[in-house]
């Protein structure tokens, strides 16, 4: 699941927003809208990787303790390692800079509410992007999958449709460990409140009906998790990894977001066999994670 979002994310740094045009198949090249170099991550594996720091502590990511530390992560990677930052995340975060550890998860979270109300508009992917950790870290305790996916969402995105997101996608990515079938997506529906659970199940029916493309303004969480959901359900399963990863990038505009989203699932579904092998040689990003460490870091989350 981790290199397996790594991966996708790094396939799509070069083209994020049009920053170089798609000719052929999407290729790790660096570059896009930083300075990367090819098979670097972006903010999108480093927040996972915040998240993930202290899921392998064994901490209950529901408690306060938790939502602290990870806060605190995050606050770190601000000022130390983000290389590209969402809007809506860098005004959360910048708001609660010094604060001290104690209670600055509630004091992010109170943030993330202050911004919502104030503009009404917090579904960004951001939260949807870093959430595959939360499922390692429950995969016998589908409930409390669904508590920590939100309450982890919530610390910058207060927006109820991107903590439905997250809890859609923890379940498909639970259900892949243990299953190894793309079920649990589905099977996240239910784990919604009943008067949610039709309009989601309409947006994957959408998704399943129409190419990865027909998802364009996919900053929009549940756009993003469409065009992910597409490019998996749509593409053959035969060398499905790179394929569908491809795919995702192929939806364009946050084209590393999208494919870091479906290839956390793919990674899950199909494990690191499954990634191409010049991928997992060259993946790589902050806090010094290389595919290896990114393996281990993930193995000590799942306990």
């Amino acid at each position: 699941m981790l290199v397996g979002g790594a991966c996708g994310d790094a396939l799509g740094v070069p083209y994020e927003f049009g920053s170089r045009a798609l000719a052929g198949e999407p290729r790790m090249l660096g570059g896009g809208l930083g300075d990367y170099a090819p098979g670097e991550y972006s903010d999108d594996t480093q927040m996972a990787v915040c998240v993930a720091e202290v899921a392998a502590t064994g901490a209950d990511l529901r408690d306060s303790e938790a939502l602290d530390l990870i806060a605190a992560k995050f606050l770190r990677w601000r000022a130390e390692g983000a290389t590209d930052i969402g809007v809506q995340t860098a005004r959360v975060l910048d708001s609660v800079i010094g604060r001290n550890t104690v209670g600055l998860g509630a004091a992010m979270a109170a943030a993330a509410q202050q911004l919502h109300a104030e503009t009404g508009r917090s579904a960004g992917n951001g939260s949807l992007m870093r959430t595959g950790p939360v499922a390692v870290a429950y995969l016998d305790d589908p409930a409390g999958l669904a508590e920590a996916a939100r309450a982890v969402s919530e610390l910058t995105h207060r927006d109820p449709l991107a903590g439905e997101a997250c809890v859609i996608w923890c379940e498909g990515l639970r259900r892949a460990v243990l299953d190894g079938t793309f079920d649990g997506v589905r099977a996240g529906v239910e784990l919604l409140t009943a008067e949610r659970r039709q309009q989601w199940a309409g947006w994957l029916d959408e998704a399943e009906r129409f190419p990865p493309d027909h998802f364009p303004n996919n900053g929009f969480v549940v756009t993003a998790l469409q065009a992910a959901w597409s490019a998996i359900t749509r593409t053959p399963e035969d060398d499905h990894f790179r394929k569908a990863t491809s795919a995702a990038v192929y939806a364009g505009n946050d084209t590393d977001t999208v494919a870091a989203i479906a290839g956390a699932l793919l990674g899950a579904r199909w494990g690191v066999s499954g990634i191409p092998e010049e991928w997992l040689q060259v993946v790589h990003g902050w806090n010094g994670y290389r595919a290896a460490e990114l393996m281990r870091l993930a193995l000590r989350v799942a306990g």
